[in-house]
């Protein structure tokens, strides 16, 4: 099967064989795929290494056979957005993130979508706490673990905005005493579902919050973006 002109963005690269790469890409149409990108490291490609980095929109021509896709042509769809210091070590983590709970030729519009905005939006300088949370928020809605955020999974009643609550992995936010690690505020939550950045105390706690989800969907492991992130912070 050819498919042309697939808009797409590389998520990461690896070394396959001699001359060629391995690419994860995630495309608008066919979702994550694993693509063979052959002799694009030997000096007589016609293809540059340098038109397959991360973050640049791009149209793919490939040829899928079996698990992998064969890349046949690349073309810039728009200027390379430019990330760079923490926003650059953000959209990492963006790109680790999908690779690690995304499935091969599992395609998510909603998810393309969230994607291309989100890396816009850190090139654009925008607070970079907030365009993760959005961005976690979304991946999970798209891959059908979407959050409960609106009411109290024990009672069913909506969130109170001064109460605390402990977000349970599978189950939902439930009422927590204040010396709960993982407590945090209705209103925080409600933040979260209804679009509007919080304060930082806000912004902590849903970062706390998110981490435990993600470790929960990654069977416990860590995401090597996270131990990047606290050398940068240890640096400072």
């Amino acid at each position: 099967m050819f498919l042309e002109q697939q808009p797409a963005y590389v998520l990461h690269t690896r070394p396959y064989r001699e001359t060629s790469l391995l690419l994860e890409c995630l495309t608008r149409d066919h979702g994550r795929l694993g693509v063979v990108a052959r002799g694009v490291r030997s000096q007589r490609s016609r293809l540059q290494r340098s038109q397959l980095e991360p973050f640049q929109p791009l149209v793919l021509d490939l040829h899928m056979r079996g698990e992998l896709a064969s890349l046949r042509g690349a073309e810039s769809a728009a200027l390379p957005l430019r990330l760079v210091g923490d926003a650059g070590i953000a959209g990492l983590y963006v790109n680790e993130l999908v690779v690690r709970l995304t499935e091969r030729q599992d395609p998510h519009a909603s998810l393309y979508a969230a994607y291309a905005q989100t890396l816009a939006r850190l090139a654009a300088g925008e607070a970079l706490a907030w365009q993760l949370r959005r961005f976690e928020r979304d991946l999970l809605a798209a891959l059908g673990y979407a959050l409960q955020l609106d009411t109290d999974a024990d009672s069913g009643e909506p969130l109170q905005a001064d109460a605390l609550y402990a977000y349970r992995p599978e189950h939902g936010p439930v009422l927590c005493r204040a010396n709960d690690p993982h407590a945090l505020r209705g209103g925080d939550l409600r933040a979260l579902l209804e679009d509007r950045m919080p304060d930082p105390q806000g912004l902590h706690a849903l970062r706390g919050m998110m981490r435990a989800l993600i470790r929960f969907h990654l069977g416990g492991v860590e995401l090597r973006a996270w131990r990047v992130l606290r050398g940068a912070l240890t640096r400072r």
